[in-house]
């Protein structure tokens, strides 16, 4: 008889852990998460043209046509050839596309915009808006309704997708309601490139032109020369905008957006804005000059940022601005100078709402203070656990042109700062108003 072998509980419980810890061998790759395929070599590539390419066309229609199309192949690329293409509603980004241009030569140019009064309210959820004005209006076209307690994210900006006369059906409900009573409008106005619930969108070397002068503001949480809305993980590289009316660069509550390389400028409101609970973005090697607002505008909950080598200059207000909840970000090696008042702020918040645990490393603060006397760094508000590290902060202007004054200004209710190794050159180098208290 062959002998009987007993394994305890124990010994059979560690021979079974130590053979699941066995690496399982592979071959070849694996399945996507989310296919029932392997990742493949080849995706779908289409050309657009002015006068040549898969799809021809001077307008926003064949490059909807061509990113849709990549869009239903699962994602691809659409490579966007030389010309200026008029934009009657936004480029509609889809996920898991890229949209490619050739930089200065690929412009997308926005379209008069139309403007009217409502002549009915629009009511919330309702699907159709009445103007008093049609003229301009027109089936395909994007635009925005809103009125003057309808502003931010409860402005509406959607489709035109049939008329009636002077009625108009849209591709999405309103968002609030536009009471005639309160100057209820509607505009043909649209970010020139938008993207909505996208995840992993790319836009790399294109050049939007806003138009300005023939259009109104639409607002950054809605609209911008780009403007994302909840597009995790898209990456905005080399693009130009300018001239638009509103925010150059938007993007809001989108997790891990990359912008590098890109340059806005002129643009009525802010230049570059991440906002709305946007964490994570890196913003690189960007340039925000000559924008109304300004250069670069940290909105609500933006947290582990980081933000380095840019150049933030001769804006219409601050530099840089940090407000309500943007904790947790490192700003670095970014020049900030010539802007019209201070070249770095934090906004007034209390303490629940403060911007603390913010760092700024190795930045040029200079020259700040273009319409009135300014600080290179002012912090406002509650808050605290900031770290001031190795910036220099001047005025290297004629002396009698000399706005920025103050080196640090900090308000009576801020916390702890730390500084350190900071070269700063102006009349008062600190001026501490906690120490007033």
């Amino acid at each position: 008889m062959r002998p009987f072998i007993s394994l305890s509980g124990f010994a059979f419980l560690s021979l079974a852990v130590s053979l699941a810890a066995e690496p399982v061998p592979r071959v070849g790759p694996t399945q996507l998460p989310h296919a029932m395929h392997t990742p493949m070599q080849d995706r779908a590539r289409i050309t657009v043209g002015v006068h040549s390419g898969d799809i021809t066309g001077a307008d926003n229609r064949a490059l909807q046509a061509a990113v849709d199309f990549v869009a239903n192949l699962g994602g691809g690329t659409v490579e966007i050839g030389d010309g200026e293409f008029l934009m009657r509603d936004s480029l509609h980004l889809r996920p898991h596309v890229t949209v490619r241009g050739k930089g200065s030569k690929t412009i997308l140019r926005k379209a008069k915009a139309a403007v009217s009064a409502l002549k009915l309210d629009g009511d919330f959820g309702e699907e159709q808006f009445t103007v008093e004005k049609a003229d301009g209006f027109a089936v395909g076209d994007g635009v925005a309704i809103w009125d003057k307690n309808a502003a931010g994210f409860h402005t509406t900006v959607a489709r035109i997708t049939g008329s009636t006369g002077h009625t108009f059906s849209l591709s999405l409900p309103l968002n609030a309601d536009c009471l005639v009573s309160e100057g209820a409008q509607a505009a043909t106005v649209f970010p020139v490139i938008s993207g909505y619930h996208a995840e992993e969108v790319r836009v790399e070397d294109l050049t939007v032109e806003g138009n300005q002068t023939e259009n109104i503001s639409l607002n950054g949480c809605r609209g911008g020369g780009i403007f994302l809305y909840r597009c995790p993980g898209a990456v905005i590289e080399r693009c130009t905008v300018r001239n638009y009316h509103g925010d150059g660069i938007s993007f809001q509550q989108s997790n891990d957006v990359t912008v590098r390389g890109c340059v806005s400028e002129g643009n009525a409101g802010l230049g570059l804005h991440p906002g709305s609970g946007s964490q994570r973005p890196h913003v690189s090697q960007c340039t925000a000059r000559k924008n109304g607002e300004d250069g670069l505008f940290l909105c609500w909950r933006v947290k582990e940022g980081l933000f380095e080598e840019n150049i933030l200059e001769a804006n219409g207000r601050f530099g840089i601005s940090i407000g309500h909840k943007d904790t947790d970000n490192l700003l670095r090696n970014n020049q900030v100078r010539a802007n019209q008042e201070d070249g770095i702020f934090f906004r007034n918040e209390s303490e629940g709402m403060a911007g603390h645990r913010n760092r700024l490393e190795h930045n040029v603060i200079e020259n700040n203070g273009v319409k009135r006397e300014a600080a290179g760094i002012r912090v406002r508000g509650a808050t605290h656990d900031l770290l001031f590290k190795d910036n220099v902060i001047r005025d290297t202007r004629p002396v009698a042109e000399r706005r920025q004054t103050v080196g640090v200004r900090l308000d009576e209710k801020v916390g702890a700062v730390t500084l350190e190794g900071n070269r700063i050159e102006a009349a008062k180098i600190l001026a501490d108003d906690r120490l007033t208290k």
